[in-house]
């Protein structure tokens, strides 16, 4: 027992011995000190004769007495005690007590005299081990109490009850407590008494956890249905209803739904106990079943994949008795091989022996018969027809199983449907021979082909090269050996190019349409585009390339001569530009004299304010602003004006279309206001930009705009109003934006609608056709395209419709 269980001792009889003691230990004290002469002889020899009696109780009674000084050390121990522990009295006076205690103890028993020695004339008690000389272990229950002695000095008085087989039963208990536990545990089972008349319950542990319960709350049977799975409670409730009723046992099986969604199976089994009185009680036990049910659940699931497994790959699995000639075992998928109902289990062997051709059954038997002969495995094709008189080709394999005696008992085996198989197997005889015939087809096409095929080896020399009949556009001869750059006069013309190739090669990369020129046999230069991948041995080692090339001379020379064609088309651009400027340069001069005027004006005004006295420096400094202004002004205009006229390179940067729109009206300002010509500017805010070239649209623009002043100018009574729009249709990256410029002149006929974007064609006396054609060109150039339509009334609509970029071009 431990320090805080220590506690009052309240047996009489023990208080009774321990008082006992003292007088015996004062009387031992008194007998030092001789009384005087003739003082009270008779009480002296009473005590003498009581102490006497004491001394007997003391030493023959069996219980362990000690008696300790507060320093621990034995002043007494009776002869009983002193066996007990296997010494004797005298061993043991004059130690310490703590010898007779575990090492571990000792703390305790220090602990416990203190607490006596506090705590004079009072009863303690606690439970302790002590160790016999021999080193055996006894329990023993002590009862201590400290007193006085005559001479104002403590001891304290001890008395020992032995409870070794107490302790011994307490640990067996215990123990087979801890193996019922653990075998509870183990086996997922927990034990239970139930009490249907008062509901009450009582679990073990186990149960407690297969619950999900705290063992510190008492169980009822209202949490039991709690836990319970709904669609169980009243299944159960009846089972319950009834055993209570007929009084009998009962064993079931249900389900808990526990706090964490998931379900445990149980099975409980209890039986009736009827007492005395009359009371009936069920002690039984709860097995949680769970793994056992998941596992019946998959074995389930595995038979059902089995099955399906067997139908899907038309395998059937069946075993035979030898000794009696009969199935022991066929899977469902045999029936259905055989054309028989799965569910009709009870067909005779012999109706599937009768489903097999005649002289395919006589080969099986045969085999069969040797396979339980030398107990060897086979494997034999053979077929059968079906009551729809379909041939079905099956293949078996037969593992024959010995017993204990060495003789063959069964025969396990599998069949399966190989028909598809064997009808693929011809298929892919008869694909192969085919194939054959293809692979010489296509080394007839290829020796016939204008394309050429080559193969090099791992050094890049050529190895083999197809052979034609055309030597116009055949491969050049006597290149076996040599690499594609000994053979290209261009290789030191673009160096860059073919260390490139070469880079690519030597990294064992694919490549295609290299395009470089050579000579074909008649030593014509020609260009060659090519095209190759690396191939590679079983082993992965790299063994060369293969690919083809083309002679592609016609379709370079056709680019080049467009290439050409574009270079002279962006020079007529250039001269329309340039002529353009000489038809605007009225508008020109009248946009670059009003910003030197207002120079040459706010000039004067500066000077003026400067001369005044005192000088007014305020309107001085405004009147130098607006100078810089109107320069600016100047200025913007030139740069435009240069900017058409200077001759260069496509650009193609992110634009503004709305700002490029206002831009070009801003040189043909002066035009509008001379022909009195008035315009409306709808531009949609917030389009995304486009990708083009600022100069080459500008010109567009101008072009359609000076295209309707024209249109308009005979126009009588009529408004002369030119209409500029800007719009999205679609989404980024697939929709366009569109710029419409719209006239209200004397517009186009149908004729002229259709032939109004063809060179030379034109409607004005001293015009040269070509305007229209190179604004198409250029939007052409784009990637957009220009349109022409009638207005309902009169006038025409130019459409310009120019495809959105994917991506930001912000």
């Amino acid at each position: 027992m431990m320090p805080g269980q220590i506690a009052k001792f309240g047996n009489s009889a023990a208080q009774y011995l321990l008082g006992g003691l003292a007088a015996l230990r004062s009387f031992g004290n008194g007998a030092k000190d001789k009384p005087a002469v003739g003082d009270d002889c008779r009480q002296d020899g009473d005590l003498r004769d009581a102490v006497k009696q004491w001394r007997e109780v003391f030493e023959h009674n069996p219980v362990m007495y000690f008696m300790i000084d507060p320093a621990g050390t034995v002043l007494n121990v009776n002869t009983f005690g002193a066996a007990q522990l296997g010494y004797t009295a005298a061993e043991l006076t004059g130690q310490s007590v703590l010898n007779v205690f575990f090492e571990e103890d000792r703390e305790l028993v220090r602990r416990c005299v203190a607490l006596c020695l506090e705590t004079v004339d009072q009863s303690h008690t606690w439970e302790i081990r002590k160790i016999r000389k021999d080193g055996s272990v006894v329990w023993v229950r002590e009862n201590a109490k400290a007193m006085l002695r005559g001479d104002g000095t403590a001891i304290v008085l001890v008395a020992c009850e032995n409870i070794t087989q107490r302790k011994q039963a307490e640990d067996a208990l215990r123990q087979s407590e801890t193996y019922l536990a653990q075998a509870q545990e183990l086996s997922r089972t927990g034990s239970f008494g139930l009490n249907l008349a008062t509901r009450e319950i009582v679990w073990s542990r186990e149960t407690f956890r297969i619950f999900q319960c705290d063992p510190v709350v008492k169980p009822t049977l209202d949490f039991v249905f709690q836990r319970m799975h709904p669609e169980d409670r009243d299944t159960v409730s009846k089972i319950l209803d009834r055993a209570s009723r007929e009084a009998e046992d009962f064993d079931h099986e249900y389900r808990l739904l526990m706090p964490d969604g998931s379900v445990k199976y149980l099975h409980s089994v209890a039986r009736a106990v009827r007492h005395a009185s009359g009371r009936i009680e069920f002690v039984g036990a709860v097995t949680d079943i769970t793994i056992a049910k998941e596992a019946e659940r998959r074995l389930r699931r595995s038979e059902a994949y089995l099955a399906e497994a067997q139908r899907l790959s038309h395998t059937s699995s069946w075993a035979w008795n030898v000794h009696r000639q009969e199935f022991a075992y066929r899977s469902a998928e045999l029936y259905r091989l055989f054309g028989f109902d799965p569910d009709q289990t009870d067909v005779p062997a012999k109706a599937f022996q009768q489903r097999i051709l005649p002289e395919d059954f006589r080969r099986i038997v045969e085999v069969e018969r040797q396979a339980v002969q030398q107990s060897q495995p086979f494997e034999i094709d053979f077929r059968i027809v079906r009551p729809d008189g379909s041939i079905r080709r099956v293949h078996t394999e037969g593992h024959p199983v010995t017993g204990s005696d060495g003789e063959v008992m069964e025969i396990i085996g599998t069949h399966v449907d190989v028909t598809e198989q064997f009808v693929a197997k011809e298929a892919l005889q008869k694909a192969f021979d085919e194939l054959k015939e293809s692979e010489q087809r296509f080394r007839d096409y290829a020796e016939t082909a204008s394309d050429w095929f080559w193969e090099t080896g791992p050094d890049h020399r050529i190895t083999q090269i197809s052979e034609h009949a055309d030597t116009a556009v055949a491969a050049p001869t006597g290149l076996i050996g040599l690499t594609r750059w000994d053979i290209t006069p261009d290789a030191e013309l673009e160096p860059e190019k073919w260390e490139q190739h070469r880079a690519a090669l030597d990294a064992h990369l694919p490549f295609r349409d290299l395009v470089y020129r050579s000579r074909d046999r008649n030593g014509s230069p020609i260009y060659v585009r090519t095209s190759g991948k690396p191939f590679h041995d079983a082993n992965g080692h790299f063994r060369g390339y293969r690919g083809v090339s083309s002679d592609v001379t016609a379709a370079t020379r056709a680019e080049q001569a467009e290439e050409a064609l574009r270079k002279a088309q962006a020079e007529l651009a250039h001269v329309t530009r340039v002529t353009m400027l000489g038809e605007l340069t009225a508008s020109i001069a009248h946009e670059i004299t009003q910003p030197l005027a207002a120079v040459i004006s706010n000039a004067d005004a500066c000077i003026g304010w400067l001369d005044r006295e005192p000088a007014d420096l305020h309107a001085a400094r405004r009147s130098v602003e607006w100078i810089v202004e109107d320069a600016n002004r100047a200025s913007e205009v030139i740069r435009r004006i240069r900017a058409l006229a200077k001759k260069t390179e496509i650009e193609v940067v992110p634009l503004d279309i709305n700002q490029v729109v206002r831009e070009a009206l801003a040189l043909v300002r002066r035009e509008l206001a001379t022909h009195a010509v008035s315009v409306r500017m709808e531009l949609t805010s917030g389009l995304p930009r486009i990708c083009g070239d600022r100069i080459q649209l500008q010109q567009v623009l101008i072009n359609l705009v000076m295209n309707g002043i024209e249109a308009m100018e005979a126009n009588v009574g009529r408004p002369r109003e030119l209409s500029i729009r800007s719009s999205q249709v679609g989404e980024d990256g697939d929709g366009r934006l569109l710029i419409t410029v719209t006239d209200r002149g004397v517009g186009l006929g149908r004729d002229g609608m259709e032939c109004i974007f063809t060179p030379f064609f034109t409607t004005k006396s001293g015009g040269l056709g070509m305007g229209l054609s190179i604004c198409r060109s250029i939007i052409e150039a784009h990637a957009g395209r220009l349109s022409a339509f009638p207005n309902e009334g009169s006038g025409t609509t130019f459409q310009i419709a120019l495809p959105l970029p994917h991506g930001d071009t912000s």
